[in-house]
């Protein structure tokens, strides 16, 4: 990558955008808070939309690890919630963006795994209601075709999408490992 990742930058983010095929002034400011932020997505785009986001649950279950997942420090036979999502617009019904997730069951507080099974809530809200203290460290920004999730976008399977991955530490531990998706087109202005 030719452009230099500012110093300014939290050291995980350097180190993700520095491997990345994201070129940092290709993308618009909202973008790159996007993909850098360490702040709630859903409250970040209603804010940036003006309208109330909500999720729509594409895939909810829980499984149990069959391998060990080093980013979560997990052993085979730990029990994880795999969860894909939509953050979309209540009013315009437009799709902003797709998340999947893996959660270590057994680490989350009974509050954020009861509210993840049986409302619609957001992650990031959730652990807000909880008042949970957790840090996101960023491991991966890429941009790859949309493939399957461009019927979701309404873009072509061929476009681009740009997404982060990010785990998410509590009681000094990973908790949660995070993937979000938006297309390249979308947030231009």
């Amino acid at each position: 990558m030719s452009f230099t990742t500012p110093n300014l930058m939290r050291l995980d983010l350097q180190e993700s955008l520095k491997n990345s095929t994201i070129e940092l002034r290709d993308l618009s400011p909202f973008q790159r808070v996007l993909l850098t932020t360490d702040g709630m997505v859903t409250e970040i785009l209603e804010a940036y939309t003006w309208e109330r986001v909500s999720v729509s649950k594409l895939l909810q279950d829980q499984i149990t690890a069959e391998q060990p997942i080093a980013d979560l420090d997990l052993e085979p036979g730990e029990t994880l919630l795999r969860r894909a999502i939509l953050l979309h617009g209540t009013q315009s019904q437009k799709n902003y963006i797709y998340a999947h997730s893996l959660l270590c069951v057994d680490r989350l507080d009974a509050r954020i795994r009861d509210g993840l099974l049986s409302s619609a809530k957001p992650i990031g809200l959730l652990i807000q209601e909880d008042r949970l203290e957790t840090f996101r460290e960023v491991l991966v920004c890429e941009k790859h075709p949309a493939g399957e999730l461009a019927q979701h976008f309404g873009v072509a399977p061929g476009s681009s999408l740009i997404s982060r991955t990010y785990r998410v530490f509590a009681y000094g531990s990973p908790i949660m490992l995070i993937t979000e998706k938006f297309p390249e087109a979308a947030f231009r202005v």
